[in-house]
């Protein structure tokens, strides 16, 4: 795992490690864990949509590309259950140059956006109707179209991850302000097509 990104996410590489996360339980499996912390396969079974059996054999598929480990549980739980976390907050991945590579990184690119409009519409749906009127006033939405090269593309990215990185990474219990919640920020670039 590498930590050079501002973010401390785990960055995947290897093209059998986007495969393995395009699978749509081991995706919502990977993001329940960095979003709540701990929990065993029959916890998780109710939030991905598998059996308790599958979705254990999931985390151990995720487990072998590092991205999941099993470990002691919190304290106060069952010790005879076994505990999985995720091991970093978050996962990036980058455009391999290998045919293989980049079918693997475009199914996985498929389903994380495919999760985050699900994401986006059952909050519309659930969460934002029940909002105070300051923070549903705060969710943001925008479609802006801009005209830039690669480098300043790269170099808008960075600048957002450093505009970020503060808020992102978890602040010591008794830190965060008392009015902060999370929030999630989706992000989707999409280049367009040339003539």
């Amino acid at each position: 795992m590498s930590l050079r990104n501002p973010y401390g996410d785990f960055e995947v590489t290897d093209p059998q490690a986007m495969r393995a996360l395009a699978h749509p339980v081991r995706l919502a499996a990977l993001s329940y864990l960095q979003k709540n912390g701990p929990a065993t396969a029959t916890q998780l079974s109710e939030h991905v949509g598998a059996s308790p059996s599958v979705t254990s054999w999931h985390l151990r598929h995720l487990a072998g590309f590092g991205l999941v480990a099993d470990g002691p549980p919190p304290s106060g739980s069952d010790r005879r259950q076994r505990w999985w976390h995720a091991v970093a907050r978050g996962f990036r991945f980058e455009m391999p140059d290998t045919p293989d590579g980049a079918e693997a990184a475009r199914l996985l690119r498929t389903e994380l956006m495919n999760q985050a409009l699900e994401s986006a519409q059952q909050w519309l749906a659930e969460t934002e109707p029940h909002l105070k009127p300051e923070w549903s006033r705060l969710a943001g939405s925008a479609n802006t179209l801009m005209v830039v090269t690669p480098a300043e593309a790269e170099a808008l990215e960075t600048a957002i991850e450093q505009l970020f990185a503060p808020y992102v990474q978890r602040r010591d219990a008794g830190q965060s302000p008392d009015d902060a919640r999370p929030v999630r920020y989706l992000r989707i670039s999409l280049p367009e097509a040339t003539d």
